[in-house]
């Protein structure tokens, strides 16, 4: 079917998503504009053509018998003729969000309530809504069936990669209480850089060369933090410091991490079929992995029972290993490996598991957003020994936050600590002399 907006001289330019966001604040009827644009859509479902897109001169003239005896604007009525294109040809009410580049993740709590992020930013979006939860499992549907997925009643909650490589999740009834509930984590086309990184303030350059150096020297790193703080983004910019003549095998649930080497393997995990069988774990990729012949292998996010292969993998031979997972801290991701192993059944002594864990990590990464909506690395810390039989970290580089301003701006500075780290013997063994003016 061509383009609906072709059937009313309406050129596209003329209700791009900017122009609809700017504007939609000066028109006089807001309600009714919904509410005839609701009208329309119900129409069209009742006549079961919403999704076919093949009767145009009926969808025409469903529009004009709708619209006819209503005092409309040029611009009103280009409004409501972009939101039936995108009904018919797009994503519903979330068609222009996902085409603008400065939205990174849109949230669908109800058909009233969605939320976008914007440059780290939470916001509420008044000018996008849905008719009723049944527009919402809809606009779902039509997203995922490409994949071959579905949502309804007996699988109720969907997790997929879109064919862009944003993230999509969804949960409705009778998991979600209030109702169908939809997260999209855009997938950004310009991939961040360490240049980036310094430029908006995420780290210093002393830690962007001692991480660089960390990578070089194929120290085994986990990034941590929470969520929507930049993990994936800060692995995919330390990866970028491998060298081009290694084997590097990725891992994840969905693919997300973007490598610029060339000799890069990238395994995606695979869901259960209609049959409950078939599904492909991380952990059966990182025990494959390992006869792969890699030089590196990062795992996209540990939080299971690969966290004892992963941490094997590490202790025979697969140095320079990196991956994330979900903590609050450098001695929270610690703790959380150590019940990940407990997890995996391993009948094994908490103090052997620790001693693994020893043994296999060198560098605890802790990465954050924060309250003005910036991501910084907050801490680098070394994994040192035992004290008390506890694992025991030594900060080497910090975030200190001293207040907010008035703009709600974040305070705060970088410390590099006093102290020369264990790591740094590691990485003048490998004939890295990059460091001297920071330890020297």
């Amino acid at each position: 079917m061509k383009n609906f907006l072709d059937e009313f001289d309406i050129k596209q330019e003329d209700v791009s998503a900017n122009f609809y966001k700017n504007d939609y604040d000066a028109f006089q009827n807001k309600e009714l504009l919904d509410e005839l644009r609701n009208k329309i859509i119900q129409n069209l479902i009742d006549h079961n053509v919403l999704n076919h897109g093949t009767m145009d001169d009926f969808i025409r003239e469903q529009i004009d018998q709708t619209l006819e005896g209503y005092d409309l604007s040029n611009i009103e009525r280009s409004y409501i003729y972009n939101l039936i294109n995108n009904e018919i040809n797009g994503y519903g009410p979330i068609t222009d969000l996902l085409d603008d580049k400065n939205v990174t993740e849109i949230m669908v709590n109800g058909k009233d309530e969605i939320y976008i992020e914007v440059d780290g930013h939470v916001l509420k979006d008044e000018t996008v809504s849905f008719i009723n939860e049944d527009h919402i499992i809809r606009t779902i549907q039509r997203m995922i069936q490409p994949l071959g997925r579905t949502i309804d009643t007996a699988n109720p909650m969907v997790d997929a990669r879109l064919e862009d490589g944003s993230r999509l999740n969804a949960v409705i009834r009778p998991l979600s209480l209030k109702g169908p509930v939809l997260t999209i984590r855009k997938f950004k086309e310009e991939l961040a850089t360490i240049d980036d990184f310094l430029r908006t303030g995420t780290l210093t350059p002393y830690m962007a060369r001692f991480l660089e150096a960390c990578i070089e020297a194929k120290l085994n790193i986990i990034i941590c933090g929470g969520t929507g703080s930049g993990k994936t983004t800060l692995l995919n910019v330390l990866s970028s410091f491998i060298h081009e003549d290694e084997r590097i095998i990725t891992i994840e649930d969905a693919a997300e991490l973007r490598l610029k080497q060339n000799h890069v393997i990238s395994l995606e995990t695979r869901l259960v079929n209609y049959e409950g069988t078939g599904e492909i774990t991380i952990r059966d990729l990182v025990i494959n992995s390992l006869r792969m012949r890699p030089d590196r292998i990062i795992v996209g996010e540990v939080r299971g029972k690969e966290a004892f292969d992963m941490l094997q993998a590490m202790n025979t031979g697969h140095t320079g290993s990196l991956t994330t997972m979900h903590a609050n801290s450098p001695e929270d991701a610690l703790n959380r490996l150590e019940t990940m192993i407990l997890m995996a059944g391993m009948e094994i002594p908490i103090t052997a598991i620790r001693e693994y864990i020893e043994n296999a990590i060198h560098l605890v990464v802790n990465v954050e957003r924060l309250a003005d909506g910036k991501r910084k690395i907050t801490s680098i810390c070394e994994v040192v020994g035992f004290k008390n039989d506890m694992i025991e970290l030594k900060e080497i580089f910090a975030f200190h936050q001293t207040g907010i301003t008035e703009n709600g701006e974040v305070i705060g500075e970088f410390m590099l600590h006093d102290y020369v780290p264990k790591v740094y013997d590691m990485i003048k063994a490998h004939g890295i002399n990059t460091l001297t003016d920071i330890f020297g």
